[in-house]
């Protein structure tokens, strides 16, 4: 039995599947399958996959994005970049269900890597429904909801805050400001429940979940984290409750994080 995100070994289940993609977006999926063999020769593209909202079965037509992870065999090309480009845009203008696509691009190397093993390898492994080719998460271990793991996924919140305020400072626009608010509220809610989740004992991608999770620890900062949550959803222009993620909740979790878990392995 399935127990907060855990297999019946304790174990973080993968958390998506083909099977759960909703009907209204078989189409996308299938074609994203089909446009990723066109754009990149099999000799140099291991695989493909899905993760987000699409495979876990919670998208929204017209409202959800269409996550893809690509592998290489050898590390991303200015040209392979081009292609996912290409690829993004391509697949964005075509699906109405779709409201943006992203491609992340990243060699086998990196993901086997032992430095990105609780990283980037447990976000294959745990996160990513296998889309075409070979599954990498058969060359990585099982995981745990532990404190190496929240360290190394979301140990690095403190290098984010400093970018995150000169964007704010920079913003000349709403639009500026609600794709601010939209990064910071995900990254804000996600390093909140990663600081709780060995305590709480397991995996979840919902926000919400994750923003109540956070308060069952710290309830002097739950109003904030349910803020945090609410603005994944609706994003905000409103340069004062920007500020108070920023400026405010965003430090004192950074701190926390570190005193909690310590910090995230430097990368190159």
């Amino acid at each position: 039995m399935i127990n907060r995100g855990l297999d019946e070994d304790g174990y973080i289940a993968r958390e998506g599947s083909l099977a759960r993609v909703p009907a209204e977006f078989a189409p996308v999926v299938e074609t994203a399958r089909e446009r990723i063999a066109a754009a990149f020769d099999p000799a140099g593209l291991h695989s493909a996959y899905l993760y987000g909202s699409i495979p876990r079965g919670t998208a929204v037509p017209g409202v959800s994005d269409l996550d893809l992870l690509l592998a290489l065999r050898h590390e991303p090309t200015p040209a392979d970049r081009a292609e996912a480009d290409a690829l993004e845009a391509g697949l964005d203008a075509t699906f109405p269900q779709i409201d943006g696509v992203g491609v992340l691009l990243f060699s086998t190397g990196t993901l086997l890597s032992e430095l990105e093993r609780h990283d980037l390898g447990w976000f294959v492994a745990c996160l990513c429904t296998p889309l075409l080719g070979g599954d990498l998460a058969g060359q990585l271990p099982r995981y745990r909801p532990t404190s190496l793991l929240a360290r190394e996924t979301n140990g690095d919140l403190a290098l984010a805050l400093p970018r995150w305020r000169e964007r704010l400072d920079a913003a000349d626009s709403d639009a500026d400001l609600e794709a601010l608010s939209r990064t910071v509220s995900r990254r804000i809610v996600r390093t909140g429940f990663t600081l709780a989740m060995p305590r709480w004992g397991g995996w979840t991608s919902d926000l919400t979940a994750s923003a109540e999770a956070f308060a069952g620890y710290y309830p002097q900062r739950a109003d904030q984290m349910r803020l945090a949550a609410s603005i994944t959803r609706t994003p905000t222009a409103d340069r004062t409750v920007l500020g108070t993620l920023v400026d405010d909740l965003g430090p004192w979790l950074a701190a926390e994080y570190t005193a909690v878990h310590g910090a995230k392995a430097p990368r190159p």
